[in-house]
C-alpha cells in the first residue's frame, strides 16, 4: 500500500463561536474580521515543513487541492505549492510523488493547468500524478461565476484538451463547446510518456466509475466520513470495474481518512479531539447548496447520493462530541497499534492500495501535526506497505519517475 500525507492548508485561528456568527464559512466568511495576512503566511510556511517531513520519514507522496473564498482550505492554486515541494524534494534527493489532487480544470482554463502540471513533471523529473477533479459547486459556482449545469461538461473537455495539449506531436486548433483556442504549441511537456499518471477524484457518481475504468485511470473516494459511509461508494466502483472487465487491482482506487496517532487511545483522543470538533463544527459549516447546487449533479451522481444518503443519514455534526466522531469513524485517532488495525481493516473492506492520510486537521498546532506525522510515519507506514504484497498487484498508476516504483510494488507481476 503506498500512503500520500494530503495536506487541506486550514486557518487554525478561527473564534470559538464561528458558527453561530456567520451562515456559512465557505464564500461568506468575512477575512477582514476573522483572518491574518501574517498568520496566513505561517500557516502556508508550516504547511510545507509538514509536507517534507513527511517525504523525509517515508511518506510515499505528498498530496495539495485546491478550494476558494474560504478557511477550510485556502490554497487557491496547489500547483504554487507543487512546484516548492518538487523542487525541495529534488534537492534533497527524496523520490516522493507530488500528488496534486488538484488544479481544477473548471475554474482555471485547462491549458494554463496543463501548463502546470508540465512544469511540475520537469521539475520533480517525472514524479507528478496529475489530479482532476471537477471541484466543489461552490469553488467554481459561487467563486469563480461557472454556471453549475455546465460545470462536469467544461471538466471532461478540459480533460480531453490537456491529453491533446501533453501529446499531439504537431500545433493544433482546438474549437470545442467551451474552449476555443487557435494555436495550441504547449511548452513545456511532461517527462513521463505519454503523460503523467490521472488521478479523478470523486464521490458516488456512477458516470465517474466508468469514465475511470473506461480509461483506466485511478479513483479517488473522497469522504470525511470514514469508511463506513464510503462502503456503498467503493462496492458500486468495484462492480462497475466488473462490468468493464476490468480486474479489481487495489491500485486503481485511493481513499482519503482523517489520521491522529498518540502513544496510547486515550491520549490520542484528548489531543486531537478539540482539532476533530474545529474541522466538523467550524470549516465544514456551510449550507448543502453551496457544496452541490443545482444542476451541479447528473441525474447518476443524483441517485448515486439518494442512495448513500439511504444507507448513511446525515447527522447533525454540531450535536456531536469528539468521542462520537471517532466512535463513527470519521477519523482513526489512537495508538499506533490501533491506527495499524483500523488502517488495514479500512483497506481490505474498501479494496483500496492508495491511501491519502490526512495528517493535520482542523486547528492542529504545528508541533502536534509534526509529531502525528513522525509516528505514523515510524509505527504505521511499514505495516501498511504490507497489506498487498501477498497478492502481487502491480500499481500501474504511479509516476514512472520514481526510481524502482513499480518494482517495490509488484512482487508477482499481477496486472
Amino acid at each position: 500500500m503506498k500512503v500520500t500525507s494530503f495536506h487541506f492548508m486550514p486557518y487554525r485561528e478561527l473564534p470559538d463561536d464561528v458558527e453561530l456568527r456567520y451562515r456559512s464559512m465557505w464564500v461568506d466568511a468575512p477575512w477582514h474580521e476573522l483572518a491574518d495576512a501574517a498568520r496566513a503566511g505561517d500557516f502556508y510556511n508550516q504547511s510545507i515543513d509538514e509536507l517534507m517531513l513527511a517525504a523525509e520519514v517515508g511518506f510515499d507522496g505528498l498530496g495539495t487541492n485546491e478550494h476558494h473564498q474560504n478557511p477550510y482550505g485556502f490554497m487557491c492554486n496547489p500547483n504554487l505549492f507543487g512546484a516548492i515541494l518538487a523542487r525541495m524534494t529534488r534537492d534533497r534527493g527524496l523520490d516522493t510523488a507530488i500528488v496534486q489532487l488538484g488544479a481544477t480544470l473548471v475554474s482555471a482554463s485547462p491549458i494554463r493547468v496543463a501548463e502546470e502540471y508540465a512544469v511540475l513533471d520537469c521539475l520533480s523529473a517525472g514524479r507528478l500524478i496529475a489530479g482532476i477533479p471537477v471541484g466543489i459547486g461552490a469553488d467554481a459556482g459561487l467563486s469563480y461565476g461557472v454556471t453549475p449545469i455546465e460545470q462536469r461538461a467544461r471538466w471532461r473537455e478540459g480533460i480531453e484538451f490537456m491529453l491533446k495539449a501533453w501529446t499531439s506531436a504537431e500545433p493544433f486548433a482546438w474549437n470545442g463547446e467551451y474552449y476555443q483556442l487557435r494555436n495550441v504549441n504547449l511548452w513545456p511537456r511532461p517527462v513521463q510518456t505519454p503523460h503523467p499518471p490521472l488521478l479523478v477524484p470523486g464521490g458516488h457518481s456512477s458516470s465517474t466509475w466508468d469514465m475511470c475504468h473506461e480509461r483506466d485511470w485511478a479513483y479517488a473516494f473522497l469522504s470525511y466520513f470514514g469508511a463506513k459511509a464510503a462502503e456503498a461508494a467503493m462496492d458500486g466502483f468495484w462492480e462497475h470495474a466488473d462490468a468493464h472487465g476490468r480486474e479489481r487491482n487495489p491500485y486503481r482506487a485511493s481513499f482519503l481518512q482523517l489520521v491522529g496517532v498518540a502513544e496510547s487511545d486515550e491520549r490520542a483522543e484528548a489531543e486531537y479531539g478539540p482539532h476533530l470538533e474545529y474541522f466538523y463544527k467550524r470549516l465544514l459549516h456551510f449550507p448543502p447548496q453551496y457544496f452541490t447546487p443545482p444542476g451541479y449533479l447528473e441525474y447518476p451522481s443524483q441517485l448515486g447520493a439518494f442512495k448513500a444518503l439511504a444507507a448513511s443519514p446525515p447527522v447533525d455534526l454540531k450535536a456531536l462530541t469528539s468521542r462520537d466522531m471517532i466512535e463513527r469513524g470519521f477519523a482513526v485517532v489512537g495508538s499506533p497499534a490501533t491506527v495499524r488495525d483500523q488502517l488495514e481493516a479500512i483497506a481490505r473492506r474498501l479494496g483500496v492500495g492508495h491511501l491519502l492520510a490526512i495528517t493535520q486537521f482542523g486547528s492542529m498546532p504545528h508541533e502536534l501535526a509534526e509529531r502525528n506525522i513522525r509516528l505514523l510515519g515510524s509505527e504505521v507506514l511499514p505495516h501498511l506497505r504490507t497489506i498487498w504484497n501477498a497478492e502481487g498487484w502491480q500499481d500501474r498508476w504511479w509516476p514512472s519517475g520514481i526510481p524502482g516504483a513499480r518494482e517495490r510494488t509488484a512482487v508477482g507481476g499481477a496486472a
